[in-house]
């Protein structure tokens, strides 16, 4: 078997909501939709699939993807109540005035509260045979979204929730685990810090793990500034498999500089741009896979959008990601 043949393909966790769900959001309306979100996947050929992270998009604000809001409103020590002048001091912190409302403020010792991912992945692994990927938020992109009235310092917060993440990822055997860490792209003078808490939790993962870094993606729009070179090599002491990345909609410039090191890390390269309606050729795809093995090998490389799927139309979604696999397929020449 050649290398090439190791190329995987995968999503990196959101997927659109179907619009029937938002008309009933009961549990047996959730489940229906999680097992919609799954068999799309496995219909298309993806090697590696996620749930969609569905219920975490239903009553979160609409652009935030689940990613925060849903952590917010179940993890103890944190208050979602928005008052006015709260969301007045978010509109005067530039890092967080990109939302249109705070997430939430710190206000205790943060705790598991209601948050289970456990159950949450349970649920999931329960509805398909086909290998399941398992994301979740990050400790260092929750602590820089969350106002923090509590913590000394956004280290303190980030190990608080590092420590709440790890003990429950203890139990998630999913065939991947992957952290989302969507802001340290923007944040490198918190690299030491951020990837200290962020190890608390890749260490107790008890499979094959991931992180997915990118540029943001706030209504369909990018949100963070900087580049990969600033986060290298420091990077390379997070203690996963993957590196899950953003380029499609960058270019693969930056690529070079994950070619510069004799890593052990994977590149999950994005090879579809999720800020775009349009749908990527397979000719395109392949294009962009014999850029990415020309830079990094065959060996290292995996395939994926360049973010959740969450903004777009669902048919969209499902177009580019039949030609992910169409494209990668080309690639192989099969």
């Amino acid at each position: 078997m050649s290398d090439k043949t190791r190329i995987e393909t995968s999503v990196v966790g959101s997927f659109p909501l179907p619009k029937w769900l938002t008309q009933s959001a009961s549990q047996e309306a959730i489940l229906d939709a999680i097992k919609a979100t799954i068999k799309d996947q496995e219909n298309v050929g993806l090697d590696l699939i996620s749930d969609g992270e569905i219920y975490r998009c239903l009553y979160c604000h609409e652009k935030t993807n689940g990613m925060i809001d849903h952590y917010a409103q179940r993890l103890a020590g944190i208050s979602t109540e928005r008052p006015r002048a709260l969301i007045e001091r978010m509109r005067n912190e530039p890092e967080l005035a990109y939302r249109d409302e705070p997430a939430g403020v710190v206000v205790g010792e943060i705790d598991h509260g209601l948050l289970d991912l456990r159950g949450e992945f349970e649920r999931s692994r329960q509805l398909t045979r086909h290998p399941l990927k398992f994301t979740f938020t990050g400790p260092h992109m929750l602590s820089r979204v969350l106002i923090n009235d509590y913590y000394p310092h956004p280290r303190s917060l980030a190990l608080a929730i590092a420590n709440v993440l790890s003990e429950q990822a203890r139990d998630i055997h999913a065939d991947f685990v992957q952290i989302d860490e969507a802001s340290i792209v923007g944040h490198p003078q918190d690299l030491d810090w951020a990837i200290e808490a962020i190890n608390v939790v890749a260490r107790a993962i008890p499979g094959r793990s991931g992180i997915h870094i990118c540029y943001g993606n706030y209504g369909g729009q990018t949100v963070q500034q900087g580049n990969y070179e600033a986060l290298l090599p420091k990077l390379l002491e997070l203690e996963v498999d993957q590196f899950v990345l953003e380029f499609a909609r960058r270019g693969y410039d930056e690529l070079k500089h994950f070619a510069k090191y004799d890593s052990r890390i994977e590149i999950g390269l994005g090879v579809i741009d999720i800020k775009d309606l349009q749908i990527e050729t397979p000719d395109l795809v392949a294009e962009r896979i014999e850029i990415g093995v020309s830079i990094v090998g065959a060996d290292r490389l995996h395939v994926v959008p360049d973010c959740g799927l969450w903004m777009l139309p669902r048919s969209v979604a499902l177009g580019k990601l039949e030609n992910l696999v169409k494209g990668r397929d080309l690639f192989l020449g099969r």
